[in-house]
């Protein structure tokens, strides 16, 4: 007994020293505290937006794991790291969590430079496992006898990097490595009744595992005949467990022991499976069962639209800023717009249906879309298999994601010549998901392979010009690149294009490139300008690659060239123009403002000022170029 559990007196997770303190309370004392903990996400998150119905699901299983390792000794890594909010709140960070994905605040995932309890970066699914492999049998070699837990959802299965790390795992490792399968929604395993939990809970048992281990080296043992004894009594065993526990059969043929399922609410099931699993000394899968949005009515009925949210009433659950106009939502309806006239169409995610406005697809056409899980490699080559036999697959990925699939695009789609349709969300500045979700690498990425063009419109109406124009005018790869949010247009939407468009005022010196939702600012900053007695014209790039010779040809006229692009600098379309206007011989004064690094976690406002890419940092660039060679 301890002072906690003896008075079973009233807590606060203020008044704990945390996560120590957690293995002293009693069962009743941790309920307490969970209710305190989801009370807390759910006030935070409606105020700064996040993944809430994940977090609220893992609650019970996050104080449970804690409770039963010594973190950071051992570790513990989040897959995805999204679900990992109740981890920094048990890990000394309650006090900052109305900081979560805020500018200077704690971040939304595991980030190691915060926290030694973060051991690892895990803003991308499907890679826990691998990382878990590698930490443990680096502390195999260093001589530590800690544990390394893989906290996985079972969207996460759906990668195929889990597969590969599973299987290299439980064939030549024998770490002690344990994984947890965070299932929520997949329905995995077959529901065998009494029965079933009945083995389960007495083949894991502790004395079970014992026995067995006594049985076995004692079987060994006996000369000539032992060995064979023992083969067949497991071979007999293995038979029957397979026919009554199919569901751990997958696992134990990979080489894991599986412990499972167990109820993922129940604190005290949770610690005795958990002991279960230490005391076996190679790699375990242990199967929890947990209900997503637990303890919030809204985010349980629906917990996909919970799952990563704005922010939100608490009230009625009702969101802060509607979604029904934004890229992603115009882009899905156009889609559906063109696919009511085209059966070749179809439609393709991975595990991205609502974030990408293809839910309205799949409600119209649902035998030509595709959801394929949290798999973007399969995603790419799938397509490249619809467009092989005269289909017109338009695959709807986040820029960050797309990153997982870059050899499918060149080996399974380029080669072959096949067309298919990027249509590339979350394209530039995301905003507070931070540094694994910024979408600033896909240009140069996908600028490296051979006949890919390349669209970013300005608003929707252009947007809707590009999807025509991708997905008919062109061969190959196509991708139309688009912003998280919803348009921002200052301009004449009388005058768009699906190439490129020179704005031009009284002569000028001055020519300022851009693309994409940064034309907007562009244009403001050119009515700045103008009003401070510099004069610039304006060149808006919609197809920004490949670049067209006839667009060199008249840049080159200006003496003072500015290209600002919402990308990593390196390999970007300003870089190419730069190397373009060198060939030529370009005397002049050509300078370009893009992306140097990774963009840490703040609004979208806020990254976009600090990069230089509003109207205000847009004009004072300018002038100070001008001020430079004495042109102002």
């Amino acid at each position: 007994m301890n002072e906690y559990e003896k008075s079973d007196a009233e807590i606060s997770l203020s008044g704990l020293n945390l996560p120590k303190d957690l293995k002293k309370l009693s069962l009743k004392q941790c309920e307490s505290l969970c209710g305190e903990i989801r009370n807390m996400l759910i006030s935070t998150i409606s105020k700064n937006g996040g993944h809430l119905a994940s977090n609220l699901g893992v609650v019970e299983l996050t104080m449970a794991i804690h409770r039963s390792f010594n973190s950071p000794d051992d570790k513990i890594i989040w897959d995805v790291g999204h679900q990992a909010y109740v981890h920094k709140i048990l890990t000394g960070r309650a006090e900052k969590f109305s900081t979560i994905r805020q500018e200077n605040g704690i971040s939304g995932f595991p980030k190691p430079e915060e926290s030694v309890h973060d051991v690892y970066i895990s803003g991308h699914s499907s890679t826990s496992v691998s990382v878990a492999c590698g930490i443990a049998e680096a502390m195999k070699l260093q001589g530590k006898d800690n544990y390394t837990v893989a906290v996985i959802g079972d969207g996460a299965m759906t990668g195929g990097m889990f597969y590969e790390a599973m299987n290299n795992v439980g064939k030549e490792l024998k770490s002690n490595m344990i994984v947890i399968l965070n299932d929520n929604d997949m329905s995995i395993s077959k529901n065998v009744g009494a029965l079933s939990k009945h083995l389960t809970n007495l083949s894991h048992s502790e004395q079970y595992i014992s026995t067995k281990k006594n049985v076995e080296n004692t079987l060994h043992a006996i000369p000539v005949l032992g060995k064979p004894v023992a083969k067949g009594i497991k071979i007999t065993k293995d038979a029957v467990k397979y026919k009554i526990l199919e569901q751990s059969s997958m696992f134990e043929n990979m080489g894991f022991v599986y412990l499972g399922p167990v109820n993922g609410h129940n604190i005290s099931e949770l610690e005795r499976v958990i002991r279960r699993a230490k005391i076996c000394h190679k790699p375990v899968v242990i199967h929890v069962k947990t209900k997503k949005g637990k303890g919030y009515e809204p985010a349980e009925k629906n917990p996909g639209e919970y799952h990563g949210i704005s922010k939100f009433d608490i009230e009625t659950g009702n969101p802060e800023v509607s979604a029904d106009k934004c890229y992603s939502t115009v882009f899905g309806k156009e889609l559906v717009k063109l696919a009511e006239k085209d059966d070749r169409i179809c439609a393709v995610t991975a595990a991205m249906k609502y974030g990408t406005g293809l839910q309205f697809f799949s409600k119209r056409f649902h035998e030509r879309f595709y959801d394929v899980g949290i798999a973007e490699q399969h995603a790419v080559t799938f397509c490249g298999g619809l467009a092989a036999m005269g289909q017109i697959p338009v695959l709807a990925v986040y820029s960050s994601f797309l990153q997982r699939a870059y050899d499918q695009l060149i080996h399974d789609v380029s080669i072959g010549k096949l067309h298919i349709v990027l249509a590339v969300d979350r394209a530039g500045v995301v905003g507070e998901d931070g540094e694994t979700h910024q979408g600033i690498f896909d240009v140069p990425m996908l600028t490296t392979i051979p006949d890919t063009v390349i669209y970013s419109p300005s608003c929707y109406d252009e947007l809707k010009l590009c999807m025509k124009k991708a997905i008919y005018a062109n061969k190959g790869i196509t991708a139309i690149r688009y912003p998280r949010g919803s348009e921002e247009v200052s301009f004449n939407r009388d005058y768009l294009s699906t190439e490129y468009l020179f704005m031009r005022g009284e002569k000028s010196d001055t020519l300022i490139i851009t693309y994409g939702r940064l034309y907007n600012e562009a244009y403001k900053a050119q009515s700045i300008l103008n009003g401070d007695g510099i004069n610039c014209d304006l060149l808006k790039l919609t197809k920004i690659y490949p670049l067209s010779r006839d667009i060199t040809d008249e840049i080159k006229k200006y003496r003072r060239i500015i290209f600002f692009e919402e990308s990593i600098g390196s390999g970007s379309i300003s870089e190419k123009i730069g190397s373009r206007l060198a060939e030529c011989g370009y005397s002049g004064d050509y300078s370009r403002v893009a992306i140097d690094g990774y963009v840490k976690q703040a609004t979208v406002k806020s990254s976009l000022e600090k990069l230089g890419f509003t109207c205000g940092k847009m004009a004072e660039y300018v002038q100070k170029r001008c001020m430079t060679d004495g042109k102002a």
